[in-house]
Order: structure tokens, then sequence, then C-alpha cells
């Protein structure tokens, strides 16, 4: 068994105030995960979530508002905030700045120690789930909130509206990724000459995350031979 993942495991219980043996997990087989080191990290994280939301194959969809709960995450609608905002700022969050905008969560717990994140309500289905997923991972990893202040300013001198943490961001980015795509099935699916948009639906996914999975687990020119060039 992966010791990184027994680590991962053991950290994630420990969290959630979980009393289970780590040593209960199947073996991590290395020929389910990616060739990149980076990726292979990324990737025992990512098992290691769909374990705990009772997933048994790498087929199955992972479902982030039901993992959210687990993470303590409470998935308000816009709706419920709308009344609590500025005509003004509604304005902009759904119309010119919609685009600027896919979700977060609050620093300051709720009484019951959830915290309450809001997800863009003009996104779709699909880009929900990895925008929700992304935030659950922030959690399961253990990072810090980022502040909403512009009291930093990013490689190019422009002021930034957040403490932004670069590897954070991309390591609950690619293990919700994984966590929502795992390489195992994605591997197979491209064997099979399936399309992305194929497995996007499988998964409940976008086509571009799908696509952005092939890319950084090495499977993207043996999709093409297959798909794209076949």
């Amino acid at each position: 068994m992966s010791r990184g993942f027994l680590y991962f495991f053991a950290k994630l219980c420990k969290k959630l105030n979980l009393n289970i043996n780590p040593c209960i997990i199947t073996v991590v087989d290395t020929s389910i995960l990616p060739p990149t080191q980076k990726g292979r990290q990324y990737e025992i994280r990512a098992i290691g979530l769909r374990e705990f939301a009772g997933l048994r194959r790498d087929d199955e969809r992972l479902d982030p508002f039901e993992l959210a709960r687990y993470a303590k995450l409470l998935v308000a609608s816009f709706e419920e905030i709308e009344p609590f905002l500025t005509e003004e700022t509604r304005t902009h969050l759904l119309g010119a700045g919609s685009d600027k905008w896919s979700g977060g969560a609050c620093s300051q717990t709720l009484f019951d120690g959830t915290k309450l994140i809001i997800l863009n309500p003009t996104h779709n289905e699909n880009r929900q789930n990895a925008t929700l997923m992304e935030e659950i991972c922030h959690v399961f990893l253990g990072h810090k909130a980022s502040r909403l202040a512009i009291e930093n300013v990013n490689k190019h001198g422009k002021p930034i509206a957040r403490d932004y943490r670069e590897a954070d961001e991309e390591a609950a980015y690619s293990v919700g990724a994984a966590a929502l795509v795992p390489y195992s099935a994605l591997q197979k699916f491209v064997a099979q000459g399936k399309t992305s948009r194929e497995i996007a639906r499988q998964f409940n996914v976008s086509r571009e995350l799908v696509e952005y999975r092939m890319k950084v687990s090495r499977l993207w020119e043996d999709y093409k031979v297959k798909v794209v060039s076949g």
C-alpha cells in the first residue's frame, strides 16, 4: 500500500473525527496511476476521496454535493443570499462580472462549524461540479482560507483581490479533477475510442475538464490517435 495514500487518508480521517483504520483500505495498484510524479501524488489523494465517498468502481460518478456534507460545506443557492446584496453587486455578479468568478467559501464558520459556499448560478451543472469539488479539496487538503482583501500584487504588478496561494490552488483543482475523472477509467475509455464528450457525460463534467485530464495524464496523444485521427 502506498505510504502517501495511507498518510493522506489518516489525515483526512483525523480532520473529520472519524475512527477508521487505514489498513483496511485496498492496496493502491501503481498501474492505475498516471506517469508523472506530481500526477501520482494528486491521483492518490483523489482515490482516497473516492473511497471515502463510498465509490467502488472507477467509472462511477462522484457527486460533489453529497461529499460537501462531509467537508462541512453548506452550499447555499444564490437566491438565498440575494437579499443581502446590493442591487449593484447583484447586477455585477450576474452580469458583467459573471465570467470573473466560479464560487467561493466564507472563511468564517457558521455556529455549527460548517462553512457557507456559493456557486455561480450562471454556470452549468458540469462547471459547478468542478468548482464545488475544488472547494471541497481545499478543506480535505487542509488549506488555509484566502483573504478577500487587496493586499498583494501579482507577478505583473497588478493588485489581486485575495491572498492567492498558487500551489494550493493547483493542488485543489488537480485533486478535484482527478476525483471526478479517475486516471484508470480515463485510460480505459481512451483505449476504447470514446470521445471526450462521451466521457464527460459519463462523469457529469465538462468536455474541457476531460481533455484537461487527458493532457496532464499524458493520454492526449493516445486520444488523438484513437479518436481525433481515427
